[in-house]
């Protein structure tokens, strides 16, 4: 077998899996089997045990289908009883594994990447797989193909999706705890946009059951090309599209999933966006009503406001981490497990949200229930859901420039220009270092420097150099801009075609 280990994506392995624009297939049929196999193997030295039970789901791409088809049968032809949940969000696949005592779950999916695009998430009771057990699946893949027999036992049908959605359903009853016990929401209307990926079960099995109206909902069509929009909170024309339909209908609140849910946002009925740091705020206050003086761990990019609201606010501890949703979760787990302090929420900016009461899985679904639950108590007050949120302080100008680094070992020359931005910054009047970084540099601009503040970091997996900046005051990010451009002009290894003042 040649080499997979370019297959790696942080902790999913993901490639292409249609022919688009003559690129090659990367998840062909005999790499998938192999891979498979090679799970199979990891897993059984994992759990110490060799009759295994193993669910598998997919979301809406064009190619899951096929990769479901692959994977099954190469479980099955190991003599792993398998169960075929078919069309399935990422969260419940997690779920499967809590609800039906099965060994592990396998999920295909992609997220929100192009439509070419499709990979596979592994889980066990314990959570999403680690980089390094990526790594190590696909290294013993790379050294032992798998030919598959011609008669396999068939994966047995599963419907994990209907006690999925039961559970959200009784959540909310429980939460709301109406007059009305079965119909919680029957005042409110609510609108999901599911962007053509798995999402629309949230409307048509969680919602609409409860007496919500759906109406003016869209995209709930599960259709892999993703004819509408890119399904991603983070991506502007996608927060635009639920912005609209809130206005359309004249919603209470708009509801936004990325394709296979692990993801989400909101939209208040002003239709103004309840995404990023609002929706850390938003989740923060969730979390610390039950734990006081919790600690909210977020990824690096996090506002110095919503490091106020946290813990001026709420009476939460604000602790600013890295980028990428496995490592916040993590590291609220390590606070758990090894320092034994209370952190109650992992959350990353881009709309990750893992709750230690949920597993610390990542569920989109699972944070747009707790909101919900909030917005319908809320409403018997007359009040929105945007009130919780109405001190939480936003800059006024805000940006983020990526830099391609044109060189093969990209990560050491990354670091190389960031100690360097770090040097200069420690050197520099009106300019402060933040004391504690964990990963890139975060730097203080005063008033007169432009009032904000710049993070230079390495992107997660690309060969990127990220800055992101805000600023509390008009002009202020272009003003740390000019400081930024004057020393970066230096690195002709950094495609600076980007930094427009």
């Amino acid at each position: 077998m040649d080499n997979l280990l370019y297959l790696k994506s942080g902790t999913d392995i993901r490639g292409t899996a249609i022919e688009k624009e003559g690129k090659d297939i990367d998840l062909t049929d005999t790499r998938l089997s192999t891979i498979t196999a090679s799970y199979v193997n990891f897993l059984k030295c994992k759990l110490g045990k060799d009759n295994l039970k193993i669910t598998v789901g997919y979301d809406s791409r064009v190619s899951s289908e096929r990769i479901s088809r692959v994977v099954t049968r190469t479980l099955a032809d190991l003599g792993v009883k398998v169960y075929d949940c078919g069309l399935s969000s990422t969260p419940s696949m997690f779920m499967s594994i809590i609800n039906f005592a099965v060994d592990s779950a396998v999920m295909i999916t992609a997220s929100h990447l192009p439509m070419e695009m499709n990979g596979l998430k592994f889980f066990t009771r314990q959570g999403g797989f680690s980089g390094n057990d990526i790594k190590e699946i696909l290294s013993y893949a790379e050294k032992n193909e798998y030919q598959l027999k011609s008669e396999t036992q068939k994966a047995e049908k599963l419907d994990n999706m209907k006690k999925y959605c039961k559970d959200l359903c009784d959540m909310i009853k429980e939460g709301v705890n109406a007059p009305n016990y079965d119909r919680p929401l029957e005042n409110l209307k609510i609108v999901v946009d599911a962007g053509n990926g798995v999402g629309a079960f949230y409307a048509e099995k969680v919602l609409a059951v409860l007496g919500a109206d759906i109406s003016g909902s869209c995209y709930l069509e599960p259709d892999g090309r993703f004819p509408n929009h890119i399904p991603n909170p983070e991506n502007k024309q996608t927060m635009q599209s639920i912005c609209d339909a809130v206005k359309k209908a004249n919603a209470d609140l708009g509801v936004i999933f990325d394709t296979d849910c692990d993801r989400a946002a909101c939209v208040d009925k002003n239709a103004q966006e309840i995404n990023r740091n609002k929706l850390v705020a938003l989740a923060a206050y969730i979390a610390l009503k039950d734990n006081k003086g919790g600690i909210i761990v977020t990824d690096s990019v996090t506002s110095d406001g919503l490091a106020e609201f946290i813990e001026k606010d709420l009476g939460g501890v604000h602790h600013r981490f890295k980028r990428g949703y496995k490592n916040v979760i993590d590291e609220a787990m390590r606070l758990e497990n090894e320092e034994n302090k209370s952190a109650p929420l992992a959350i990353e900016t881009s709309g990750h949200a893992a709750f230690k009461e949920n597993y610390y899985l990542d569920d989109g679904a699972y944070l747009i229930t707790k909101i919900i639950i909030e917005a319908a108590k809320l409403n018997k007050e007359g009040k929105q859901i945007e009130d919780i949120i109405s001190s939480l302080k936003t800059p006024v100008e805000e940006k983020e420039i990526r830099f391609t680094i044109k060189l093969d070992d990209f990560r050491e020359y990354g670091l190389s220009v960031i100690n360097d931005f770090k040097a200069l910054c420690e050197k520099t009047e009106g300019i402060t270092v933040s004391p504690v970084n964990y990963e890139g540099v975060r730097v203080n601009f005063n008033e007169a420097s432009g009032d904000g503040w710049q993070l230079l970091r390495m992107s997660v997996h690309e060969p990127l150099l990220v800055l992101n900046c805000e600023s509390n005051k008009e002009g202020g990010v272009n003003k740390m801009l000019t400081f930024f451009k004057a020393f970066i002009e230096k690195y002709d290894k950094l495609d600076l075609s980007k930094l427009v003042l």
